[in-house]
């Protein structure tokens, strides 16, 4: 089972006591295999710009089946840090990009994101702004 430690052929120190939460664990899911990342593990690295070209592919698999797939936050949290990574991210993904814009199109139709005033909902507003922009 190959981890991003192993396909970038860069081995993190382990880190210092003084360390954050997310040092931590972002240095123990470099060394994690892919085939046992959950949506939360995506999104945690997704949202620190960490192993994107092997993570991003994953993420959209889970995305095209569940788009509002929910790791720790709320449901939609893996889509926000999605829709968060820079254009670059996307450079050798044009048709899961294309697939993923379709399939996003056609939630913005549905609810909660087909009511225009999405209210006390702003994670629903956010990425229904974000999604506007993707689909561009």
């Amino acid at each position: 089972m190959t981890s991003i430690e192993q396909l970038e052929r860069d081995v993190w120190p382990a880190p210092g006591p003084d360390a954050t939460f997310v040092v931590r664990r972002c240095t123990e899911l470099r060394r994690t295999p892919l085939a046992e990342f959950t949506v939360e593990d995506m999104r945690i690295m997704l949202g620190q710009e960490i192993g994107v070209p092997a993570l991003l592919p994953l993420a959209v698999q889970v995305l095209l089946r569940e788009p509002l797939a929910e790791g720790a936050y709320y449901p939609g949290d893996l889509l926000s840090t999605v829709l968060r990574l820079p254009d670059s991210a996307w450079s050798n993904l044009g048709p899961q990009r294309r697939r993923l814009a379709s399939v996003l199109a056609e939630l913005l139709a549905a609810p909660p994101f087909s009511d225009p005033d999405l209210g006390p909902r702003a994670p629903y507003r956010e990425i229904r702004d974000a999604i506007l922009r993707f689909v561009g």
